[in-house]
C-alpha cells in the first residue's frame, strides 16, 4: 500500500465495532490468533466499511443497496493517495466519474484530504443511495452530485463550461458483458475457497461491472472526450485493472496528443493495481 495509508497496518477490530456494533457478528479469530472477517463476505465487506467510515471519517450513517459493489476502503483510498502525490496541491477539485450508491472516492477525497469533490452517475437508484449519503452526513455537504443522462456518454453533458477540476478520477467497468462478469467473479470464488453460496457476494449492477469492449473501449472513450476538456481538467486518470489491456489504452491516449501520459503502479498485498494518468496541461 502506499505508505500514508492509513489501513497498512491490522485492523483495530475492537475499536471498530464499538463504532459500529454490528461489525461484531463478523469477526472472528483465525488461525494465527488474529481477529479478522470474511472478506469475500459481502455483507461482513460493508460492516467493515461502515466502521471504518464512522471511525476514521467522522460518518454517522452509510449504507448501500443489496446488488450494488461493496468497494475495498483501503485500495479506493490508495488510488487517491497517488492522487495526491501526483498534484501536490492541497485543495483540489475532483470529478468522479461512475459514483455509484456508494459515494467512496467522493467520501474519502472530502473526508481524508478536504477536497472538493463532485460525483457522477448514470444510474438514477445509485445517485439517489449516495444523496441519501449526503443527506445523513452534515460533514459530506460539500459533495456535489450529477447525473449522466446518457449512457454513451463520459464526460460530455456532464462537464459544464464554466467548470474547472484539477483531476477526473474513474473505476471503469471491467468485464465486456455479463457472461465474462459470471465467469470472472466464479473464478474469484474459487481462488477465494468460497462456498457456492458466496458466489455473488461481490456485488455490482451492470453499469458498474460491464461496458461493450470492456475497460479498454470505456477508457478509449474517455480519452476521445478528453480533448473537449484539455483547458478545464488538468489531469484525466482512470484505473486499468487488467495489465494486458494497457498498451491499447495507452495508444489511444497518445492519439490525443497530451503533453504527459503516466503509468501509476499500486501493490495492495499480493493484489498488483495500476492507473493511467493524462494531461494536456503544462505541469
Amino acid at each position: 500500500m502506499h505508505p500514508k495509508n492509513p489501513f497498512i497496518s491490522d485492523y483495530d477490530f475492537d475499536r471498530l465495532v464499538d463504532k459500529h456494533p454490528p461489525l461484531k457478528q463478523f469477526v472472528f479469530i483465525n488461525d494465527y490468533g488474529n481477529k479478522t472477517i470474511k472478506f469475500g463476505d459481502k455483507e461482513a465487506v460493508k460492516a467493515l466499511n461502515t466502521g471504518l467510515l464512522k471511525t476514521y471519517y467522522g460518518l454517522s450513517y452509510w449504507d448501500i443497496p443489496q446488488n450494488n459493489l461493496c468497494p475495498p476502503i483501503p485500495g479506493r483510498l490508495d488510488y487517491l493517495l497517488y492522487i495526491s502525490d501526483l498534484i501536490p496541491k492541497k485543495q483540489l477539485r475532483l470529478l468522479d466519474i461512475g459514483t455509484g450508491a456508494n459515494l467512496i472516492y467522493p467520501i474519502l477525497g472530502c473526508r481524508h484530504f478536504n477536497w472538493e469533490c463532485t460525483g457522477s452517475e448514470v444510474n438514477l437508484d445509485s445517485l439517489k443511495n449516495a444523496q441519501a449519503i449526503i443527506a445523513k452526513n452534515t460533514v459530506l455537504e460539500n459533495i456535489e452530485l450529477r447525473h449522466q443522462p446518457f449512457k454513451n456518454k463520459i464526460l460530455e453533458n456532464l462537464v459544464l463550461p464554466e467548470d474547472y477540476f484539477d483531476v477526473v478520477v474513474c473505476n471503469p467497468p471491467f468485464f465486456k458483458n455479463k457472461t465474462e462478469a459470471i465467469r470472472r467473479n466464479q473464478r474469484k470464488v474459487n481462488n477465494l475457497g468460497l462456498r457456492e453460496a458466496d458466489s455473488q457476494n461481490f456485488g455490482g449492477l451492470s453499469n458498474e461491472l460491464w461496458y461493450k469492449g470492456g475497460e479498454t473501449a470505456f477508457i478509449k472513450k474517455m480519452a476521445a472526450e478528453s480533448i473537449l476538456y484539455k483547458d478545464q481538467i488538468q489531469w484525466f486518470t482512470s484505473l486499468v485493472s487488467q495489465k494486458e489491456n494497457l498498451k491499447d489504452i495507452k495508444r489511444a491516449v497518445n492519439k490525443t496528443a497530451p503533453i504527459t501520459v503516466r503509468v501509476i503502479n499500486m501493490d495492495q498485498g499480493n493484489k498488483k493495481s495500476r492507473f493511467i494518468a493524462w494531461s494536456f496541461q503544462v505541469q
